[in-house]
């Protein structure tokens, strides 16, 4: 990218007032940043409706001395910058409304893998929650090794997702709310510079930006825009990763969540997904897999066909007679309160009868009949 682009590209990044829909926007209308500011005299003129204090804004000179020490810094430490016009830049994120201009990163990042599942939670992770994160990245691997894991490296479930990647062979990218000139909270240093040999560090903020509140909400629609899917796995009824999930509802990616105890203040915020259908319930990495269809590979270009009389346990004939009163599917727990059978035999019985061709498991952990 040359240097004059990437410069106008800072200094609109860094412009209060303007934000990441108004900066996207913009960019959008004159195909590059250095357009911008070449017609900021007459941006009334050209976007009626523009306001006051963003032309003002562009017009501020005040911007210059602190863009040349970026992009000294940015040389210095070797960091790569990426922007919507560059064919490394996060494909998923593109059709996000509010997706940032530049993205700044450390380390082997390859945004646009195959597959990307962002894993999200509380940062007072039970022994629970630990167990249920490496538990299911680990199988997550066996199922599934062309997965990239996506986490913010905040406390509780985010770092034990970067490390229980790192220790099945994963690459992860941590998504930072703050600069690259620091790594927040520090105690995570170790776990982010092993991060870098096979995935890294990505952040929207430019150095000496501070770890403040507002920046985690913009920190979690990156994850969430860089994901396929978003798992929670321990939350309380107020967290960021509550966030993430209605976030990535709102860019239609997939959202599910691990289940817990009634009463768990670490496990409302799934169980409360779960009920109000905001969130698929899993188990288990083959849950998870199995609802993203992501187990059927060498089958994807076959025609499904149904066996014309396919042999059922009586326990199969009970659960698939209920699916397919049904034509617009049934919620599983519908299913494990109607037929009183527990959700991991439940979990068994539908995926044989999908495996039969006579059911099909959506995402929102709805079974329709075919």
């Amino acid at each position: 990218m040359p240097e004059d682009e990437l410069t106008a590209l800072l200094t609109l990044n860094r412009i209060e007032g303007i934000g990441s829909i108004g900066a996207k926007y913009l960019y959008q209308q004159f195909g590059s940043a250095q357009e911008i500011f070449r017609n900021r005299e007459h941006l009334k003129e050209i976007i009626p409706g523009i306001s006051t204090q963003a032309v003002d804004a562009l017009c501020d000179s005040r911007y210059d001395s602190f863009i040349r020490e970026e992009l000294e810094f940015i040389e210095k430490h070797g960091i790569r910058c990426v922007t919507p016009a560059d064919p490394d830049y996060p494909a998923r994120l593109l059709d996000c409304h509010d997706a940032p201009l530049v993205l700044f990163s450390l380390g082997n990042v390859n945004y646009n893998t195959a597959r990307t599942v962002g894993i999200v939670g509380t940062r007072k992770a039970t022994d629970y929650g630990r167990r249920m994160c490496h538990t299911f990245i680990k199988e997550l691997h066996e199922l599934c090794p062309d997965i990239t894991i996506v986490s913010g490296l905040a406390y509780g479930i985010d770092i034990e997702s970067h490390k229980a990647s790192i220790e099945a062979g994963f690459p992860t990218i941590g998504v930072l709310a703050h600069g690259l000139d620091m790594i927040y909270p520090s105690a995570h240093r170790p776990i982010a510079k092993q991060m870098l040999s096979d995935g890294g560090l990505v952040t929207e903020f430019m150095s000496r930006t501070v770890p403040l509140g507002p920046n985690f909400v913009r920190r979690n629609r990156i994850i969430a825009g860089l994901s396929d899917a978003v798992v929670v796995v321990e939350s309380a009824a107020k967290s960021g990763s509550l966030i993430t999930a209605e976030i990535a509802g709102t860019y239609s990616r997939e959202c599910f969540a691990f289940p817990g105890s009634v009463g768990d203040p670490y496990s409302v915020g799934c169980n409360e997904l779960i009920r109000d259908n905001r969130a698929g319930l899993i188990t288990s990495a083959f849950d998870f897999v199995n609802a993203m269809n992501w187990d059927r590979r060498s089958q994807k270009d076959r025609p499904v066909q149904k066996e014309l009389f396919p042999e059922l346990t009586p326990e199969e004939e009970k659960v698939y007679q209920r699916i397919r009163l049904k034509a617009q599917g049934v919620l599983i727990s519908t299913l494990m309160t109607e037929l009183n059978i527990p959700y991991p035999h439940l979990s068994s019985v539908l995926f044989s009868l999908e495996m039969k061709n006579l059911i099909k498991q959506s995402p929102g952990s709805l079974c329709k009949p075919l």
